[in-house]
């Protein structure tokens, strides 16, 4: 039985077939074909391993054989958290061979979001990596299964992955990949709600999003690629990123972090020509290049996203690092738009780019939902041939943020100009963008809320030069006898993700409110904007 998802109204699935925009075809098409043109040709470049595109195929190949035999089959679903290693890519064509559709969870991730994952998609499979701090034993994967329990597989890196991959086997002729119309895998929503919420993505809306950012960047067999961001991100996997760079048969290095000296050893080592930053890594690279102008010769082009980016630091760019800058504003929901390689520098500079589809339908609208002036602040609402059209098992939801025509209302607010092109410039959402990681306020909000000594709760974006923007936490103590330490290591003791701790902490006799007895956010960052001004 095939996994439920929203899918596409059926006239406009046959205007996106017609168009050539769905091929029907798997993403693991990309792997064959490359193995065919150039088996020998690398694919991953990780630590001291140069894995060649048949070398991917036969350990993905491996892995989807023992999985089957252990009893996986078509539309099963899976969790996997793994960190920037050649493991993530082999076991995501591996599973793609097999029609498992995994959850990719980030290795930030701590047991909330593992837990909440786990309770969604009722995975059959588990792999994970004994490094991360979650899985020194087996506690958590005792609690993963009392929350999901057809959890009866797992493997472990550094323990049993790497021995199933070095056993050769053929995967029997019945078993496959899903249908293209039919749910790929998961990716992960940054949204502003409670729950983390997943987004069914199918081969054909995926592996089109795929092609054409690898056509838009120019893509090709000479691509060097550096994957420094988290290589589960939809940024970093397809914008173009590594799919991108496997569709067009080039090679993807990994990177364990955006760290610079390492980045830059690896740009000189690989003769990597474009690598995919936030604006804060984008600062620290611009710090740290000075004197190593040798070590960045190769780097062509920098694609800049996830966060609001500066124009005064996206001038630094082509000067500091001597390579050409792409802004790059995409969402895992589907909709990405892109700066030109042949853009004048003021577009460049200054704007996020454009769709990159001639398929996407964009709308900026007021708060009735009629369509704004150019130039003129508005939300962002999109369909398209990659926008999805409802979160998994979330009907309540997606009832907000989709319009009866299927627009989905991203939560961003931007000013369009007259060629299409975009500009961030905040969000509707509560929602905090923390140097390209996003943070639910309201999540954080109801777990403080857990601590018996908190009565009230509120976590707010402040401004930060590093990182775009930081959180702060108010919270309306019950007693005297609370401090902010207690808090932070309540918060980590219940598994939350250290990217979501609060910055700071506010202790507060009260806390503002609005006419209708909401608590006044606005008013709340006034008062950290003053402290700082101060």
């Amino acid at each position: 039985m095939s996994i439920a998802f929203t899918p596409w109204p059926q006239a406009l699935a046959a205007r996106y077939r017609a168009a050539g925009w769905w091929t029907d075809l798997p993403m693991t098409e990309m792997l064959q074909r490359q193995c065919r043109e150039r088996p020998h040709a690398p694919a991953i470049l990780c630590g001291e391993r140069a894995i060649s595109y048949a070398e991917l195929d036969r350990q993905s190949n491996n892995l989807a054989a023992w999985l089957h035999r252990q009893g996986l089959r078509r539309h099963d679903t899976a969790l996997v958290q793994l960190p920037n290693v050649a493991e993530f890519y082999i076991v995501l064509f591996a599973l793609f061979k097999l029609g498992v559709a995994p959850v990719n969870a980030l290795f930030s991730h701590q047991k909330l979001e593992l837990s909440a994952y786990a309770r969604q998609i009722q995975p059959k499979l588990l792999i994970a990596d004994r490094s991360h701090g979650l899985f020194h034993d087996d506690a958590i994967l005792h609690e993963l299964r009392a929350m999901a329990p057809d959890l009866r597989l797992h493997l472990f890196a550094h323990d049993t992955l790497e021995a199933v991959l070095r056993q050769d086997a053929a995967l029997p002729d019945h078993a496959g990949p899903s249908a293209a119309d039919e749910v790929a895998f998961f990716q992960l929503s940054g949204g502003s709600t409670g729950t983390p919420k997943l987004i069914p993505r199918t081969h054909n809306d995926y592996f089109y999003s795929v092609r054409r950012s690898a056509e838009i960047c120019e893509l090709g067999p000479h691509t060097r690629f550096l994957c420094a961001l988290p290589a589960p991100h939809n940024f970093p996997l397809s914008s173009p990123g590594a799919l991108g760079v496997f569709h067009a048969g080039g090679a993807v290095a990994l990177a364990p972090s955006p760290e610079p000296m390492a980045c830059f050893e690896l740009i000189e080592k690989h003769q990597v020509n474009i690598a995919a930053l936030v604006p804060p890594a984008v600062a620290l690279w611009l710090q740290a290049a000075p004197g190593r102008e040798a070590q960045l010769k190769s780097l062509k082009l920098l694609q800049v996203g996830g966060a609001s980016f500066a124009e005064s630091m996206a001038r630094q760019v082509p000067t500091v690092l001597g390579c050409r800058l792409q802004q790059v504003f995409g969402m895992a929901e589907g909709l990405v738009n892109y700066t030109r390689l042949d853009d004048a520098d003021d577009i460049v500079f200054t704007c996020q780019g454009r769709p990159m589809s001639d398929g996407d339908e964009v709308k900026v609208v007021d708060e009735a939902g009629h369509a704004v002036p150019i130039g003129t602040p508005g939300m962002l609402a999109t369909r398209g041939p990659y926008t999805f059209r409802g979160y998994y098992q979330a009907p309540e939801h997606n009832a907000r943020v989709f319009d009866n025509e299927g627009f989905y209302y991203s939560g961003d607010m931007v000013v369009a100009d007259e060629n299409g092109y975009l500009r961030v410039v905040g969000r509707v959402k509560d929602q905090i963008n923390r140097g390209g990681e996003k943070i639910a306020a309201e999540e954080i909000e109801h777990l403080l809320l857990q601590h018996p000594q908190v009565a009230q709760a509120a976590l707010v974006a402040m401004p930060d030069s590093m990182l775009g923007e930081k959180s702060c936490a108010f919270i309306v103590p019950r007693d005297d006898g609370l401090r902010a330490v207690a808090l932070r290591r309540f918060l980590r003791e219940i598994g939350v993700a250290d990217y979501k701790l609060p910055d700071r902490f506010e202790l507060t006799a009260a806390l503002p409110l609005t006419h209708v007895g909401k608590i006044d956010k606005q008013t709340l960052r006034a008062q950290l904007a003053t402290a700082a001004g101060a």
